[in-house]
């Protein structure tokens, strides 16, 4: 590293920094009575702990203005939505203290939030990542009292800390109970490929592994931390409860190991269940198994759950017993080089035989002259006189004896090479000897003859080997235990893989070069009296290897219930899965009590299989699953080269973890599809119901920065050109309203946007609070959280924007300009109808409206306003039979027709069935309308009745002149209410001056919110603007409002007619569509002159009157639906 940290002491004394003699130095601190250290005179607590200080001064003149920080090391599981930082987060404590110095006075502002680099250097050179767990136990066990022991920091090295523990636990059951079987049946090149396959896969997880656990400080948990921190809470979550399954599965197979070891070759008459027939040895076995299982799991359940601390005492005499075993191993094959053990087996022709009940390999001897049958003879005759019918292979073929280990120079190597597969119930046979077969082969099956228990082939193997080389997690596992875990991880755990995968190595080949092919086939060597294989081979006796492989797995047995329960523990901790958070609790010692009764609960199922070949290969599936994340996330941090991803360890490449990953996923499929296949869905169930239900988390994770690029990368190619017809939808930009409390006023119509989206394109939800950011930020972000609470409730799946702005006017223009990001910009805006504007004083209420309505025109957007919002269905309302009318009067670009459709893939509108109305004048061919129409929505593929509505020219009623008048009388007075008393006073005058028996009124120009704020008005602008208006408008005069009389020929026409059309075409649709759930009808557009705005609003409103629900609807200027595919 290139950087440099150069601390600067700050003192009043002569050392640090030069005070000149004018100057005076002051460093005062705010609180003298308490020092750093919690009191200059208190406990001994006190002068224990000063941890949370910087600097403490020896001499009382001496004073530092060094601010405290109290740095707590992140909690493992703590909860909390967001990761904390040992380093940045500071403490209610520290709000008191103040920096009041002159040498830093420059950056005193920042002293409040940010620390000196001091006290941050301080706090990481004391930081621990000591987490809860045993330590609390064995602390609760021996506390002398009330006084808080003071936590040592970690002392252990790689050897002790790393190497010996991964050593320990790779090393176990499959080596001293499967390996000789495997080698047998492979034969030594297959089983060197297994051996070869899994230990590269272990490998090159180590490696990824190393790389993870060198970014930064690991708080204990291993690879469900390391995970979940690189690939995030799903992922997290998924692979840490597989990681757990397979540590409890793991558990059950050393239990079972345990029981294999003590009923076959301790103590085979503790049998509870004995076979009377040969065909019953197998179900009786396990039937023992399940007995015997289940106590032992009892037994050591009861262990961990009363003293984990002794089980971790003795890890290290049972990691001594594995060690010695292979010793022992390793010098019985040395010594079968100058003096080869004696273990005859008894050859039957070319068959083995199971020795148990006899101790000759002889048909008949001789004794005092006399020819007299063995024990064995009584096993294939049926009687013991040698004129007693016997088997017929038996009769046909010679008994021979063989050396079961000839030794390293027999030359054995070359018949063990290859492999020996077969079916269940299959002879194992040495294919050198000579045999004669018999006709009737039905008897062999009750014979005493060695034969296979399981059908066997490579994948079987595979999935049976691989639990012998996991257990590579055990040093990251103790990551807060250790000296320095960055440099310990990568060396410990690599040279442990090395050396385990030297033994597995050396082993295949010694044990294919000393053992003879039918003995290494034989699982539980009953060729050979039921001693262990294994044993056979050792040095100085075979119970060296019994005794300490029984030993081996009850430790490890032990290690795996310990071990267990804690991480899901760290998982319920984390509080990413709801329904794992009892587990999370425990004894007050922080042991985790229930966690542990569920491990037990599954180990039990793993010991009800009962057959430790049937139990591998599924932990094998979990653990995979495991190391092909471990892979997937250090992959994608390299790929991604993300700022934070720095690891110490170097030595590691992306294509080396893909390689890992593949290699994995191969594994899992090779060793057994159908657990894989089991194995995954588990995975995804956990991560889609994590993903729905749990706990919102953002810690960094590599997935997070895979969607930010993933989402930059679609933007850029969205950028190119707007999207086609046949893609386009309303991307939404909801514009919503708060009350004055920040609560949102209409959430229906967000429960629009969810039945108008259906969970596609883009929503986004804005919403403007006049004022300025400096002062507003706390109540923007509150109504943030609102409308986010109010979106979740009614299932919007968008983004929310609220800005602040000068007037309300100004922040809708600049979300309708603004809102989006590149090519997922919004193409339709969704309001509300302001339904009170008649009744508020304020014009802008509905001036604002219109500029938007005029915005949106200029953007090229479409325009969606709900009236009567409050009345349209929630998302759990069914609506029943009935329609959807749609009122097509001009042509908008087809967003009449699209929304029905988009409406009624929604289930609150399933049922709704769409009509269109469309308008004939006095001269169209309404038959030939129809028709046409018809074929038109045809092609369209859209359902819908079709009805053409004639409309006349009629005589414009009285009705209409009425509504006219009152709407300019209207609008002449909130023209009088919104001048000020003196402009009222000045317009009086000058009106006065001019006509005093008519004063001329004219329709503004309506000044917008801005314009308004900054016009200044004085005598001479006043006349220019009334003059000017009047020559534009010199034929829109009325009578004055105190003085008015119905003379209609003096309304300005133009709205006249406007409001004819309003009335007549709402006459039309009230009479055809009253009844129906919901009205679609083109929006009229407001007038250019914007003198017209508030007569605009009276048109919409006699248009709209006497209808329930009703989107008017205005199209942005492009085609949205198409006849073509």
């Amino acid at each position: 590293m290139g950087e440099r940290f150069v601390v600067v002491p700050v003192d009043s004394g002569g050392g640090g920094v030069v005070v000149g003699e004018g100057e005076h130095l002051e460093a005062v601190v705010a609180d003298p009575a308490p020092d750093a250290a919690g009191g200059s005179g208190g406990s001994e607590e006190g002068k224990e702990a000063p941890d949370d200080s910087v600097f403490v001064p020896q001499d009382p003149g001496a004073v530092v203005p060094i601010l405290e920080y109290n740095r707590e090391p992140n909690k493992y599981g703590d909860g909390v939505p967001k990761e904390n930082s040992p380093f940045i987060n500071n403490t209610d404590n520290d709000k008191g203290n103040s920096y009041d110095g002159t040498n830093m006075a420059l950056f005193e502002e920042e002293m409040d939030s940010n620390p000196m680099v001091s006290s941050l250097l301080n706090k990481l050179a004391n930081y621990t990542n000591l987490t809860q767990g045993a330590q609390e136990h064995e602390e609760a066990d021996d506390d002398e009292g009330p006084k808080k022991k003071t936590v040592k920091s970690p002392q252990m090295g790689t050897f002790m800390g790393v190497y010996l523990p991964c050593l320990q636990n790779i090393l176990g059951v499959i080596l001293f109970l499967r390996l000789t079987w495997i080698v047998g049946t492979a034969g030594i090149l297959e089983s060197l490929a297994i051996v070869g396959l899994c230990c590269s896969c272990t490998m090159l997880t180590a490696i990824s592994m190393s790389a993870i656990a060198t970014n930064g400080v690991v708080p204990a948990g291993g690879s469900y931390y390391m995970i979940s921190r690189s690939l995030g809470p799903e992922f997290g979550g998924a692979v840490g409860l597989c990681f757990y399954l397979g540590t409890t599965f793991a558990g059950s197979m050393y239990i079972l190991g345990t029981i294999e070891i003590l009923l076959t070759y301790i103590v085979p008459k503790a049998a509870i269940f004995v076979a009377e027939k040969k065909e019953d040895e197998v179900a009786a076995m396990l039937n023992n198994m399940r007995v015997y299982g289940t106590c032992c799991l009892a037994l050591m359940a009861v262990v961990v759950f009363v003293g984990v601390k002794y089980v971790n005492k003795l890890a290290l005499v049972f990691l001594a017993c594995v060690i010695l075993s292979i010793l022992a191993i390793y010098a019985g094959v040395i010594k079968t080089i100058f003096e080869p053990p004696d273990f005859p087996v008894c050859m039957l022709g070319n068959r083995t035989l199971q020795n148990h009940n006899f101790d000759k390999c002889l048909k008949t001897e001789v004794i005092d002259n006399l020819t007299v049958t063995t024990k064995l003879w009584m096993l294939f005759c049926n009687g013991p006189e040698l004129n007693d019918t016997c088997n017929e292979y038996f009769v046909n073929n010679n008994l021979t004896e063989i050396q079961g280990i000839p030794g390293l120079t027999s030359g054995v190597i070359s018949d063990n090479m290859w492999s020996q597969y077969g079916h269940q119930g299959m002879l194992v046979e040495n294919g050198k000897l000579s045999s004669l077969e018999a006709d009737d082969t039905s008897q062999d099956l009750y014979m005493p003859y060695v034969v296979n228990d399981i059908t066997t082939f490579f994948t079987l193997l595979v999935g049976i080997y691989f639990p012998s080389v996991t257990g590579i997690m055990a040093g990251s596992n103790r990551s807060g235990d250790l000296r320095d875990a960055q440099k310990s991880i990568p060396i410990g755990t690599i040279l442990a893989i090395g050396t385990t995968s030297f033994i597995y190595i050396s082993s295949v080949v010694l044990f294919g070069a000393c053992i003879e092919g039918v003995l290494l086939r034989d699982k539980f060597g009953d060729s050979v009296k039921g001693n262990l294989v294994i044993g056979t081979l050792s040095w100085p006796s075979p119970w060296v290897i019994v005794i300490g492989s029984f030993f081996s797995c009850c430790g490890a047995g032990l290690q795996s219930l310990t071990g267990a329960p804690r991480l899901l523990q760290a998982i319920a901790r984390d509080g990413i899965v709801p329904f794992l958070h009892v587990f999370g609790h425990g004894k007050a010692n922080g042991e985790p009590t229930w966690a542990l009764l569920l491990t037990a609960g599954i180990c039990e199922i793993g010991i009800l299989i009962a057959s430790l070949d049937a139990v591998a290969p599924i932990l094998s599936m979990f653990f995979l699953m495991c190391y092909l994340f471990v892979n997937l996330a250090c992959a994608v941090q390299t790929l991604l080269r993300t700022p934070n991803w720095r690891p110490r360890f170097k030595y590691y490449h992306w294509a080396l973890s893909f390689l890992g990953m593949s290699l994995c996923l191969a594994l899992m499929f090779i060793s057994s599809w159908y657990y894989a296949i089991v194995a995954m869905a588990i995975a995804s169930c956990i991560y889609k119901y994590i993903e729905y239900r749990g706990a919102e988390k953002e810690w960094g994770d590599g997935i997070r920065g895979l969607s930010l690029n993933a989402a930059r990368y679609a933007l850029i190619r969205l950028e190119d050109a707007p999207p086609h017809t046949k893609n386009w939808r309303p991307q939404l930009l909801v514009l919503l309203n708060i009350d004055s409390d920040h609560g949102v006023k209409h959430p229906r119509l967000l429960s629009l946007t969810t039945q108008l989206k259906a969970g596609k394109g883009l929503t986004i939800v804005g919403n403007v609070i006049e004022g300025t950011y400096l002062t507003k930020d706390t109540e923007a972000k509150k109504a943030e959280q609102n409308i986010k609470s109010c979106m979740s409730a009614e299932r919007t799946k968008g983004f929310c924007h609220v800005v602040v702005s000068s007037n309300l006017r100004d922040g809708f223009s600049h979300l309708i300009q603004s809102a989006g990001l590149g090519g997922m910009k919004h193409n339709t805006v969704l309001m509300a109808w302001p339904g009170t504007w008649k009744q508020s004083n304020d014009p802008h209420s509905w001036k604002n409206f219109i500029e938007t309505v005029r915005e949106t025109t200029a953007a090229h957007h479409a325009l969606l306003v709900a009236k009567n919002v409050d009345s349209f269905p929630t998302n759990q309302d069914r609506l029943g039979e009935g329609t959807i009318d749609v009122w097509w009067v001009v042509h908008d670009g087809g967003m009449l027709m699209l929304l029905p459709f988009l409406l009624r893939q929604h289930k609150v509108w399933k049922k709704c069935k769409m009509r269109i109305f469309t308008v004939a004048q006095m001269d169209d061919n309404s038959i030939q309308m129809k028709k046409d129409l018809q074929m038109f929505l045809y092609h369209l593929r859209l359902d819908a009745e079709v009805e053409v509505v004639e409309m006349h020219d009629n005589d414009i009623s009285a009705f209409t002149y009425e509504k006219t008048l009152v709407m300019e009388q209207r609008s002449q007075m909130l023209k009088q209410m919104q001048l000020s008393r003196t402009e009222r006073e000045r317009e009086a005058q000058l009106i006065h001056d001019r006509n005093t028996a008519s004063h001329a009124t004219i329709n503004d120009k309506a000044d917008t919110g801005p314009e308004r704020v900054h016009m200044t008005w004085t005598k001479d602008k006043l006349f220019t603007e009334r003059n000017r208006n009047r020559e534009c408008n010199a034929n829109v005069a009325v009578r004055d409002l105190f003085n008015m009389k119905p003379e209609w020929e003096s309304l300005n026409q133009s709205n006249v007619r406007r409001m004819h059309t309003a009335v007549k075409l709402n006459e039309v649709v009230v009479n055809k569509s009253q009844g129906a759930h919901l009205v679609l009808l083109n929006m009229p557009g407001p007038p250019r002159n914007r003198g017209g705005d508030e007569n605009y609003m009276e048109f919409l409103e006699v248009l709209l009157e006497g209808l329930n629900r009703v989107l008017l609807v205005r199209g942005g200027g492009r085609e949205v639906i198409t006849i073509y595919s």
